[in-house]
């Protein structure tokens, strides 16, 4: 399934704010009752909205994180952009470890035509990805495979990344908080994520700003403690002040219309 940027503009609206009605939404897009309320049906079944008397309201668990597919047709062109912009900063030949998180996907297919890299990775869709192009060199851990996620979480994953010293680290995060902790969705996300900054010479984070204040319950981390932070576009008021920061802003990229 693919939505429209229609549907994609929706579920921003409804986002901001909480609950609309079809006819709220008709009119604010100009289109007939019918037509909100298919795109309703298809964003409720792609678990990005839920039905309530009259409309919809936004759908964003605190503590569960959206599956793998729906977090894929969500902010669709703000994740190209990253991958577009990342894909300028890292040259042929390069070694390259990603993280997991459809944002580092959206990355490695910028990285298609980049040739003879080394990639290690716990994500397998971004093994499956680059592993297309013969010359590169693909690395992954031992271990169960997380469904539908398609990654591998645990010891394995953790030793995987201090065994390697790569020139990039690709990461993306569930959440930043106000003070620039990082967020996570499980204790072994985050300490898969902390080793893999740990072993590469410059740490990428990639992340839309759809993350910023999002409730996620595994802390580990600090915006800070990135080489590169690339956001889509210019982070909400509430988060300036974190991101105006000496040792932060310096390091801030934003790839707003970075698409070629």
């Amino acid at each position: 399934m693919n939505i429209s940027t229609r549907q994609q503009d929706i579920v921003a609206v409804i986002r901001r704010q909480g609950f609309m009605t079809v006819e709220a939404l008709s009119g604010c897009f100009s289109v007939t009752p019918q037509t909100i309320r298919r795109d309703i049906n298809e964003l409720c079944a792609a678990n990005l909205l839920r039905r309530r008397h009259g409309g919809a309201e936004y759908l964003d668990p605190p503590l569960i994180n959206l599956s793998y597919e729906s977090r894929r047709i969500t902010r669709v062109e703000a994740k190209r952009a990253i991958g577009a912009h990342v894909a300028r900063l890292i040259p042929d030949h390069a070694s390259v470890s990603f993280g997991i998180g459809t944002t580092p996907e959206f990355v490695a297919r910028a990285l298609t035509d980049h040739e003879d890299l080394t990639v290690v990775t716990n994500n397998l869709n971004i093994a499956m990805l680059l592993s297309a192009s013969r010359p590169n060199r693909i690395v992954v851990p031992g271990g169960t495979v997380r469904f539908p996620d398609r990654d591998l979480l645990g010891p394995d994953v953790v030793d995987m990344f201090h065994d390697y010293r790569v020139d990039f680290g690709i990461f993306g995060i569930g959440g930043i908080d106000p003070d620039g902790t990082l967020v996570d969705f499980d204790r072994a996300e985050v300490l898969a994520r902390t080793a893999l900054r740990e072993s590469c010479r410059t740490a990428i984070l990639v992340a839309d700003i759809s993350k910023c204040a999002r409730l996620a319950p595994a802390r580990g981390g600090h915006l800070g403690e990135a080489d590169i932070i690339v956001l889509d576009e210019t982070p909400p008021d509430a988060f300036l002040p974190l991101f105006r920061q000496a040792g932060i802003a310096e390091r801030l990229h934003l790839a707003q219309g970075d698409l070629s």
